[in-house]
């Protein structure tokens, strides 16, 4: 049996060393070593193929996965216990200079399967290799005997984080929401700004439960899920953030990481309300998304706010810009600064769906918390919804008609036919002062 192996080294010694050693296994296929933990998840999600699903999901990944105990920027036990949860059939092998009895127990309730110390051995490598590879080898038999896994989350993670405060993320994130739901999709909308989040309020509800009482589950079963979610009337599941703002530091990256893999397991879109202050939680939620969206609105503060925002997840490795879309809100058509000032000052995509200014549309539903009832005719729910399909949340010619921001060409009238019937070379169908001022060029500033 070929066993394919993935190599996750951040030392290059080690690298090296392994490379030798794995060239030497019998019946070993290497893949090329990840240099970080975001390059091995990238790399295992990347393997399996679109649309592909059960054991046809799970034969495509590799068998065994090396990972260094100085890999980064995720810790070697956060990215055993990543791996374990969202690609269960992979045997993980945690290569270490301690291989003493806690870290030992440590990795193993990670989810590792086994343990190399440094400096390496060909045959204690060996013998740890084949044991993960027969171990998964049996897990992917077990699957392809009748049960139908995926072999990670199902459910696409779209964060939605401000450039600043007041910039309109939650009213963003609970109209994608909604839009999914609209879309017969299974939706779930966490509100990840721990210390002062309002998806509650926007949506008129009271919970005593939230986000904080998962954070020290070790274990999150589909009850203790039921447990602290909300069944909102609209369909949405909602997860809160704390009423007591103190209590959000609770909620470390871990604590995150789990959640939100076990919502991705159960609901097949998960919206996240990162807020505008990155903490340890949303900054893993960032990390983990598939869709990260900034929101920023087109004025100088915002747009420098976002600049400083993408600059911070650059540094922290927390995600690229180029892999970051910047939504534009309370966008008009005079605005000075546009989406392609925005794109080149942020380096970030631009959603092609820009929100309209019409605030006068949402303030009865923000007052009265029912952001669910906003009139389907308002320009900010058609835009939000649009972005919804942009995203692929929903089918937009099915659940939005129309693209808001094109606007509709307006019907001609009597006096106007007759212009265009008679030419433009007849000086009666001119309209005054046409003969002086003639066509204006589109490309000449307005007024």
């Amino acid at each position: 049996m070929t066993i394919r192996i993935l190599p996750a080294i951040g030392d290059p010694d080690t690298a090296r060393a392994v490379a030798a050693l794995l060239g030497a296994l019998p019946h070993a296929e290497p893949a090329p070593q990840a240099a970080d933990s975001t390059a091995l998840l990238d790399t295992l999600a990347g393997a399996v193929p679109p649309g592909a699903n059960g054991p046809a999901a799970v034969e495509a990944l590799p068998e065994v996965v090396l990972v260094h105990e100085r890999i980064g920027p995720l810790p070697a036990l956060d990215l055993i216990r990543e791996v374990a949860l969202r690609f269960p059939a992979v045997g993980v092998v945690l290569i270490t200079t301690d291989a003493g009895p806690a870290l030992f127990s440590a990795a193993m309730d990670a989810g590792a399967r086994g343990i190399v110390k440094l400096p390496l051995g060909h045959d204690e490598l060996a013998a740890r290799v084949q044991a993960a590879a027969q171990w998964s080898a049996g897990v992917r038999a077990h699957l392809g005997a009748g049960q139908d896994a995926l072999p990670g989350p199902a459910g696409t993670l779209v964060t939605v984080t401000g450039a600043k405060g007041g910039v309109g993320t939650t009213v963003a994130a609970v109209q994608l929401a909604l839009a999914a739901r609209g879309a017969g999709r299974s939706v779930a909308l966490v509100d990840l700004d721990l210390q002062s989040g309002d998806v509650a309020s926007y949506l008129d509800v009271q919970f005593r439960r939230s986000v904080v009482d998962l954070a020290g589950i070790a274990d999150i079963s589909v009850r203790v899920l039921q447990d602290a979610v909300h069944d909102h009337p609209t369909g949405l599941g909602l997860l809160l953030a704390p009423d007591e703002g103190e209590r959000g530091e609770e909620v470390d990256d871990r604590a995150a990481r789990q959640i939100l893999t076990a919502l991705r397991s159960r609901y097949e879109v998960v919206i996240v309300d990162c807020g505008s202050q990155m903490q340890s939680a949303n900054a893993a939620a960032v990390e983990l998304a598939g869709t990260a969206l900034l929101v920023t609105t087109p004025d100088v503060v915002s747009v420098r706010a976002a600049k400083r925002q993408v600059r911070l997840w650059d540094r922290l490795q927390i995600r690229k810009a180029e892999d970051t879309t910047t939504v534009i809100n309370r966008l008009t058509r005079h605005t000075e600064i546009q989406p392609p000032l925005v794109a080149k000052a942020t380096g970030t995509q631009v959603a092609r769906t820009t929100v309209p200014a019409a605030f006068k549309e949402l303030q009865p539903c923000v007052d009265s918390g029912r952001m669910q009832d906003l009139d389907s005719r308002s320009t900010v729910r058609a835009a939000l919804w649009a972005l919804a399909g942009e995203l692929g949340l929903i089918d937009v010619p099915e659940a939005v008609p129309g693209r808001p921001g094109h606007r509709a060409r307006p019907s001609l009238t009597g006096r106007k036919r007759k212009a265009l019937t008679a030419g433009p070379g007849t000086a009666a169908h001119r309209a005054p002062g046409a003969a002086a001022t003639g066509p204006r060029d589109p490309a000449a500033p307005e007024g």
